[in-house]
Order: C-alpha cells, then structure tokens, then sequence
C-alpha cells in the first residue's frame, strides 16, 4: 500500500483534551437576528454556529480574545462577541452587525444579494481558521490542522485507489470540515452515505497514474471517512449539476447517525452522532428562496430559529424538513 497524506503534527496548537462536547451552562434559548438584507443564509449559519457545544464553551470562555494580537479583522473575536451576545441578551432579536460589516473579509458576499448557507459555513469556519493561525508562522500542514475549528469539524477522508493492471493500492488522506453528498436519486440519509463510500471504476479519461506500472490506467476508487470528527456537518447538495435546478425531494435523516458503516474500518464499535441543527431551504430555485433552522439549546430543547423568530419545536417536526445543512455531535 502507497499512502500520501497523514503526517503527525510537529506542534498541536488546541489540545483535543480541552474540548467539552457538552455544554458548560445550561439555559434558555439565545435571541432571533435580524434579516438585514437578504441576510438569511448567514443568519441560519451564525445560529447552527452558536449552538454547537463545543465551539460555544470555547468561544463563551474568551480564550482566543484575551491574547489575539490581530489587527483589524479577525473571525474569531467577531464569533466571540456574538455568540456571547445572542445567549446573553435580554432582547429577542439582535442584529448581526459586525459579520454583516466584514463581509468582504470572508467572501464574495454583499448583504442586500441572496447568498448560500453551505458556502457562508465553509468561508466561515475557514476565517475562524485563519484567525487561529494568526501569530503562529513556519507551521507544517499537519500542525495547522490542530486549531480548535479542525479539533471540533475536522476529520479525514480516504481515498484508496485500486490499478486494475497490477492491483496495486493507492491510499490518499485528506482532511474535510463537511462532507457533501450527492442525494439525485436518494431517498434517505444512509443511501446517500452508502452511495458515497461505494467503490467507483475509474476509467477512460479519469485516467489514474500507477506508480507501479508507470503508466495510466485504468482503476477502482473508494472514498471512507478514516478519522470521524467531533462535530460531522452534512450538506445534502440539492442543486441538479446536470441543470442547476433544486432537488426538492425528501431526504430522511435521523436523530441519532452510526457512522461506522462508512469508515475505513466498518467492523469496529457503533460510532454515534446526536442531530443537533438542521438549515431548511424553502423555494424552487437554488438562487432564490429562504433559509431558516431548528436548533437544540442547552436546555435539551429544540426551537424553530427563523430570523428574528425564535419558536418552540419538537424532534418530530425537526425530522420532517426539506434539509439542507444536518450538523451532529457525537
């Protein structure tokens, strides 16, 4: 087996042991926040964000702020303040007004243009990212791997490629903070799993080159999840590739997720998820439409996060939405 990709870490910058799945307080849900704009698809993001439990202690303990020497902006004392704001304040709606004003720092975003929820979680997280690595140079791939956002999303993927002339076995690491699957022709969360870890033939143009035989060839791909993050965000893709259209089938998922079936090593024990947040798009077209979430508070209760509404809900009618974002914690 040739394998490329899973170097240990020189120096670990958050160690995993800190990290506390459960929340330190536990209390009533946080405040709505304000549309401002077409501002929903940040909105749903900033409140899955907040109630994530181990980002939440993190960022509720202050630790990033109190020694962050950045100058001007920085995602991660901007996460800071406003998640101490929504669960702190007394009002029942505030405005996002920092994240709104940065924008620009973290991506091709303007408030009064409909943006996308996955794309805004992904230029997020990677922000938080760079905020972490800030102050911190000459580090090896492996080490900026080991911030608090990687020891809370991130996991590894496993590419194993298989030649077809002389068998050889190809395993390539990568490491992800989302997962998304393809759902055309999907009826539930664990088919689309299932269709993502199926092995796919290669061949034709999607020529491998085999280190062995020197040449191109053709060969078997299987994709697993080889290191299971902490928190697992799912997007379940629901633009058509073929037409950019909606997908606006019913995808099943569950309250509770074994990953173990779709890991490099499927035979081990149960490796179980909680579903805690779930982004909901409501419209025809990708490009228009709505965002709004379900959201599980410290409390243990869940809520319907909608702008500045914040509404009591339940698991079954959690369970029944068009989801486009599932976030669990094991």
């Amino acid at each position: 087996v040739i394998s490329k990709g899973m170097t240990p870490p020189q120096k670990t910058l958050f160690p995993p042991e800190k990290i506390c799945m459960d929340w330190r307080q536990k209390r009533r849900p946080g405040a709505g926040l304000y549309n401002l704009g077409s501002t929903c698809y940040l909105n749903v993001v900033l409140q899955c964000l907040t109630y994530t439990p181990p980002l939440a202690n993190y960022l509720l303990s202050r630790q990033h702020s109190r020694f962050c020497r950045q100058q001007g902006f920085c995602m991660m004392c901007i996460m800071e303040d406003h998640v101490r704001k929504v669960l702190y304040s007394s009002a029942t709606a505030i405005r996002p007004r920092a994240v709104i004003r940065d924008l620009k720092f973290i991506g091709e975003f303007k408030p009064d243009i409909p943006g996308d929820a996955y794309e805004f979680l992904r230029c997020t997280l990677n922000a938080m990212q760079t905020a972490c690595l800030s102050g911190s140079s000459n580090l090896d791939d492996s080490s900026q791997e080991t911030t608090i956002i990687h020891q809370i999303f991130g996991g590894f993927l496993r590419s194993r490629v298989i030649c077809m002339s002389c068998k050889t076995v190809s395993d390539f690491y990568k490491i992800f903070l989302d997962i998304l699957l393809k759902i055309k022709g999907a009826s539930s969360l664990s088919t689309a799993l299932e269709d993502f870890v199926t092995p796919k033939q290669w061949d034709g143009r999607k020529c491998f080159k085999c280190g062995k035989c020197k040449r191109k060839v053709a060969a078997v791909k299987v994709v697993t999840v080889h290191h299971a993050p902490r928190v697992l965000t799912v997007c379940l893709g629901r633009a058509d590739d073929q037409t950019s259209r909606k997908l606006s089938q019913v995808v099943e998922y569950p309250e509770y997720l074994n990953l173990r079936p779709y890991m490099s090593e499927p035979g081990g024990e149960p490796l179980l998820y909680s579903l805690y947040a779930v982004v909901v798009h409501t419209g025809h077209t990708c490009l228009g439409g709505h965002f709004f979430c379900y959201t599980k508070a410290s409390n243990g209760e869940w809520y319907k996060m909608n702008d500045v509404a914040v509404e009591s809900s339940d698991i079954h009618t959690v369970l029944e939405q068009q989801a486009y974002l599932l976030f669990y914690a094991r």
